[in-house]
C-alpha cells in the first residue's frame, strides 16, 4: 500500500513533478512503474486539489487520463501496448528527473544575487500625468455614475411580465371547444387553435381537448389532418 502525502500545489511544477514525488515517496522503480498503485495515488492527489478549491490545470487532468488508459490497457490479455506506454512514461520521468538535477547543480554554482543592497527610499510622485479628451472624461463620468444605479431596487416594470401574466383555466377552454363543436360537430383539430397567440391559452386549449377525449365527449380522428368530432352532443354520461 502507498502512503498518502500532503502537498501544496505550488511546490510542483507539473504532473511529472508530482509523479516523481509519488515514486520517491513510495520507493517505486522508475524503470518499471507499477501503474495500478501509482494511478490510485495520483487520482487521490488530484481530488485533494479540487477539494481544497485549487486551480487544477489541464496538464494534471491530461496525465490522469493517460494513467487510467495505461491501467485499462494493462488489464487486457495482450498488453503489449501497455508496456510500450509505460516505457514512454518512464523515459519522460527519467529525462525530467535528470533535468531537475542539472538545474539544481547549476543553481548552486551560479547566483544572480551577488550584489545585494537595500532598496533606496524614494518618495513616489503621486501627480496624475494622464491626458484625456473631453469625450473620454464624459464617458468615464457616465460609467462611474451608472454604478450607483446597481444598488437601487428594480423598477416596477421589471415585474410586469410576472405579475400581469394571464392565467387561462382548462375549464374555460373546455366550454370554448364544446361551443365550437356544437356549432359544427366535426372540425379540424388545428382550427381550434386559430387566432390564439397567448401561450397559456394554447396550452389550456390542448389540455381541454385531452380532457374531453378522456371523458368520451369528443373523438379525435386521423393522423396527418386530425379532426375533432362531438359525441352525443358533448354530454358526459351520467350528467
Amino acid at each position: 500500500m502507498m502512503d498518502k502525502i500532503c502537498y501544496k500545489l505550488e511546490t510542483f511544477e507539473g504532473p511529472l513533478d508530482l509523479l516523481l514525488t509519488l515514486i520517491a515517496k513510495n520507493k517505486l522503480d522508475i524503470f518499471d512503474i507499477q501503474i495500478t498503485e501509482l494511478v490510485n495515488q495520483y487520482l487521490e492527489q488530484v481530488e485533494a486539489m479540487r477539494g481544497q478549491e485549487m486551480d487544477v490545470s489541464s496538464e494534471f487532468l491530461e496525465m490522469a487520463a493517460r494513467l487510467i488508459y495505461i491501467k485499462t490497457v494493462s488489464l487486457l490479455p495482450k498488453h503489449e501496448e501497455a508496456e510500450q506506454l509505460k516505457r514512454e512514461l518512464s523515459g519522460q520521468l527519467i529525462e525530467y528527473r535528470d533535468c531537475k538535477r542539472v538545474a539544481a547543480m547549476l543553481g548552486e554554482r551560479f547566483s544572480f544575487d551577488s550584489y545585494p543592497r537595500e532598496p533606496e527610499k524614494i518618495e513616489p510622485d503621486r501627480r496624475y500625468r494622464g491626458h484625456h479628451t473631453p469625450r473620454e472624461l464624459y464617458a468615464a463620468y457616465l460609467s462611474a455614475a451608472g454604478r450607483g444605479k446597481r444598488f437601487l431596487p428594480p423598477p416596477q416594470e421589471a415585474f410586469t411580465a410576472i405579475v400581469s401574466h394571464r392565467i387561462v383555466s382548462v375549464s374555460s377552454r373546455i366550454i370554448f371547444v364544446l361551443r365550437r363543436l356544437r356549432q359544427r360537430s366535426i372540425q379540424s383539430y388545428t382550427a381550434l387553435f386559430d387566432g390564439i397567440l397567448d401561450h397559456s391559452e394554447r396550452v389550456a386549449t390542448f389540455l381541454a381537448v385531452l380532457e374531453l377525449i378522456k371523458g368520451k365527449r369528443v373523438h379525435l380522428n386521423g393522423e396527418r389532418n386530425p379532426e375533432v368530432k362531438l359525441i352525443n352532443g358533448g354530454v358526459k354520461h351520467g350528467d
